[in-house]
């Protein structure tokens, strides 16, 4: 099963972000500076997943890098709205 599917063992409540993109993507560094800030602030955990390392993904993403998943589900790609990231993290 591919990392895309995979779902962590997590306590109720608690969220997690994930950054899709590759190495060399300027897109995949800004995504990651907002992801870092807005995390960082609301204490909300966070990885990045390389498509390059990924067949699955690479084929279900590639042409949408950076996507950002909140809790596994697809949230945006290409850029993300420091707003709307926040919104949809501290909504339940």
């Amino acid at each position: 099963m591919s990392a895309m599917f995979r779902r962590r063992s997590r306590e109720p409540g608690e969220r997690i972000v994930t950054l899709i993109g590759k190495p060399g993507c300027h897109l995949c560094d800004d995504a990651q500076s907002v992801i870092e800030k807005v995390c960082g602030e609301l204490g909300v955990p966070w990885e990045k997943q390389d498509i390059t390392q990924d067949e699955e993904l690479h084929r279900a993403y590639w042409e949408q890098i950076p996507v950002v998943l909140v809790d596994g589900a697809q949230h945006t790609f290409w850029r993300v709205d420091e707003a709307r990231l926040r919104k949809a993290l501290t909504q339940m």
